[in-house]
């Protein structure tokens, strides 16, 4: 019975994950009424964007992002949904820089981006522990075939987000969820999974923003030379970006081949900042 379960799930992980994340809710946006669902098949999302107000922005500032009070309790430790949050906002940061000036104080910045972690799902430690020791293992064997993550205990991150000027106005907004799949790196990590995935909502969110139109349809792009010098750990393209701390690269490179958490190269999330937001009332 056990086989028959876990064959057909290994054989969608291996394309979207088998980590269930439901698209959810943290009443943070301003308003849902405009948003279109994405066809997607690696994620779930719901978006809107207006292009003739983003077309003439020039400045962004970036709130650092916040844990809904309905993912925070996913995560035992608060220092890990910080490092999951602070992620989202390097993200969003080092993303929107490829156009816009991303500015210290939100009264400089003609649009104000805000997001919101609102579901966390654990990754399980012992699965990762033991998918890690398998690819070590086959490491040490010099094997050329690849080792498959165990397709159990995947973990996921669902977010939202939006952009507004500085009167209120909407005009973009993107809520979004993903699951870990066999290629996701496991780390013995809680939030190994929601880590890795964090920063892909940044670039989905910051690609919206900057052409205006669903972030899911065209060829994708090259990196620009910024955003590679920053995923290095180099010095973001503007100075409002250091808040949320240099990528990690080289330690944190090493230290998931050998699934360590990110918690250990990955310093630069205050936990103070990164406060819970209240549940929305049912």
């Amino acid at each position: 019975m056990i086989r028959h379960t876990l064959f057909p799930c290994l054989l969608v992980t291996a394309v979207t994950g088998c980590a269930a994340v439901p698209l959810e809710q943290a009443s943070s946006l301003s308003s849902y009424e405009s948003l279109a669902p994405v066809k997607s098949r690696f994620r779930k999302a719901n978006y809107m964007v207006s292009a003739e107000d983003v077309k003439v922005a020039k400045t962004v500032y970036i709130e650092p992002t916040k844990v809904s009070d309905m993912a925070a309790p996913s995560i035992k430790k608060s220092s890990d949904r910080a490092l999951v949050a602070n992620m989202v906002s390097r993200g969003l940061c080092v993303g929107v820089s490829d156009r816009f000036q991303v500015v210290d104080n939100r009264e400089d910045a003609d649009l104000i981006v805000h997001a919101t972690v609102t579901r966390i799902v654990p990754t399980n430690t012992t699965a990762a522990g033991v998918s890690t020791a398998a690819a070590l293992g086959a490491t040490i064997a010099q094997s050329s075939v690849p080792v498959p993550r165990i397709p159990l205990g995947l973990g996921g991150l669902s977010v939202e987000g939006e952009a507004t000027t500085r009167e209120g106005k909407q005009v973009a907004a993107l809520v979004w969820a993903k699951g870990a799949s066999l290629l996701t790196g496991p780390r013995v990590s809680q939030v190994g999974d929601a880590y890795s995935l964090a920063e892909k909502f940044g670039d989905d969110f910051s690609k919206m923003l900057i052409t205006g139109k669903t972030p899911y349809k065209g060829l994708p792009r090259l990196p620009s030379g910024q955003k590679i010098m920053s995923s290095l750990g180099g010095k973001p393209k503007y100075r409002a970006c250091e808040k949320f701390g240099r990528s990690p690269f080289l330690m944190d490179a090493v230290a998931s081949q050998v699934g360590a958490p990110p918690s250990w190269t990955d310093k630069s999330a205050p936990e103070q900042v990164y406060a819970s937001i209240p549940q929305p009332p049912e």
